[in-house]
């Protein structure tokens, strides 16, 4: 298996993540610059992470865990669980969608609707997963909760959200942080 990606994206830290002490190998690629045209060739929604096993390529990060679930043994998904992933990519999208449109060096904070609209989605997806992970639901060690890790350390590593008033996610994170590969996924170490 081969998966390709960017060692900073949350979405492909969750699949590395996921896939943990697995053999696989791990293509980090610039998106934005030299590897763009590798992953123009590898993926027409020009998305990461995108898998490749044997014949078969899998792209999203959500479709991927999907495959790799039975082919790894893991246990499926409830439906509480794919809705929890749902409030965890709706955050992460518009968190993407706020972080280049900085790199482009537009207005975020500006009044104007489609920001607006991003923050919202943030701010209640956020407060619903703080609720959740106060309720135990992130207890465990499993997809969504690896997830939701990824997010939150991704968005403060890039400064897009202030989780002091969540101490709920505060706490998960700092749970989770000795978990086998964590460290090595880390985004800081990729520069």
């Amino acid at each position: 298996m081969k998966l390709i990606g960017s060692s900073t994206s949350p979405y492909v830290r969750r699949i590395r993540l996921l896939l943990g002490g697995s053999d696989y190998e791990f293509a980090s690629l610039d998106i934005y610059g030299a590897d763009r045209d590798e992953l123009r060739r590898n993926n027409p929604a020009l998305k990461i992470p995108m898998l490749i096993d044997e014949q078969q390529s899998v792209y999203d990060s959500r479709v991927i865990a999907r495959y790799l679930s039975p082919k790894m043994g893991f246990t499926e998904l409830s439906w509480a669980q794919e809705n929890q992933l749902t409030l965890i990519d709706a955050a992460n999208d518009s968190m993407v969608t706020i972080a280049l449109s900085k790199k482009s060096g537009l207005a975020t904070d500006s009044d104007i609707m489609f920001y607006g609209l991003q923050h919202e989605r943030i701010e209640r997806s956020i407060d619903a997963l703080s609720a959740m992970a106060a309720e135990g639901v992130f207890d465990a060690w499993h997809y969504p909760s690896i997830c939701l890790y990824c997010l939150i350390d991704w968005a403060e590593l890039r400064q897009l959200f202030d989780f002091s008033g969540h101490a709920p996610l505060l706490e998960l994170k700092a749970r989770f942080k000795d978990k086998p590969m964590v460290a090595e996924t880390d985004p800081r170490q990729a520069g």
